[in-house]
């Protein structure tokens, strides 16, 4: 799939294999990448990887990108230090709008627009999961909790479900409605 190099004033510190379609990275041992540099966070970054590009969403507050989502491709520059890689604006896929209705509890009636690359849902703590705009559609990861979502029923594994109109996704008892245009 590709590999991430980290360096540190331009010195090669490490490369990574990106060979799963989603990796974390962070400082925690937990980590898919771990990195020992008190620059990084316990939870730093995913990567998702999708057909030849590599998505890379900043999960810390105080990491420096464009919007929380960068597009990692050879040659191009971003701004977290080591990064290799373009803005997410700047090379989005084509996939039309989409977004995520609400359909129980507090928020219900509620609609989410799907308009980054990366969007995330839930509860931190509790259950997370992101929905990633792909060039063929979108499709839902499970990002953290205890319990895995689910779509139309069916339990997210290890890899990402691809979504379609209607399906009907079970995040931690809150039940929400993929409509795409």
């Amino acid at each position: 799939m590709g590999k991430l190099v980290v360096s540190l004033d331009n010195v090669v510190i490490k490369e990574f294999q990106i060979t799963k379609e989603r990796t974390t990275l962070g400082r925690r041992p937990y980590n898919d990448i771990v990195i020992d540099n008190l620059a990084v966070s316990g939870e730093h970054a995913v990567l998702t990887a999708a057909q030849s590009d590599v998505f890379i969403k900043f999960l810390a507050e105080d990491a420096e990108d464009y919007e929380k989502t960068m597009i990692l491709r050879p040659g191009a520059f971003g701004r977290a230090p080591g990064v290799v890689g373009t803005p997410a604006s700047a090379a989005a896929p084509a996939a039309g709008p989409a977004s995520i209705k609400v359909l129980n509890g507090g928020a219900a009636g509620r609609e989410v627009l799907l308009t980054k690359v990366v969007t995330t849902v839930g509860k931190p703590g509790v259950q997370v999961a992101s929905v990633t705009k792909r060039p063929g559609g979108y499709v839902l990861s499970h990002v953290e909790g205890s319990r895995r979502p689910s779509v139309n029923g069916q339990p997210v594994g290890e890899e990402s479900i691809s979504l379609k109109h209607g399906d009907i996704i079970d995040l931690a008892g809150t039940q929400m409605q993929f409509v795409q245009n």
